[in-house]
């Protein structure tokens, strides 16, 4: 049975795979040993601040989507990762030279404040 929290669990592993993460990279990140993430990504029940942490460490945000409004929310962000070409919410900052040659797995703190260094 695929429940809420392993759906949660799967979107937080694919939303760190995405930014090109290590598990040991979100030590840095998010301030818990890569054992400890790596049981909460596997099985774990975190807490609201902890999945807030882990929210901000993935460069995401945290949302409470009523249920006759998510089948739109979910066409929505399936419609905008199928189109070539679109620009995400994710990508609509252009990166800096630097950044293009740093990945996040190289600088874990990379976007995390804001700046653009």
């Amino acid at each position: 049975m695929f429940t809420m929290m392993n759906s949660l669990l799967h979107q937080i592993k694919q939303r760190r795979l995405t930014l090109g993460l290590k598990q040991n990279d979100m030590m840095l990140r998010v301030g818990v040993s890569r054992q400890q993430y790596q049981r909460l990504e596997s099985k774990g029940n975190p807490r609201l601040g902890t999945l807030e942490l882990i929210a901000k460490g993935l460069n995401s945000e945290l949302m409470l989507i009523p249920k006759e409004k998510l089948g739109a929310v979910m066409a929505l962000l399936e419609q905008e990762s199928s189109e070539p070409g679109t620009i995400h919410v994710s990508q609509a900052k252009k990166p800096s030279k630097e950044d293009t040659k740093k990945s996040l797995s190289d600088d874990p703190w990379q976007g995390l404040l804001g700046d653009e260094s």
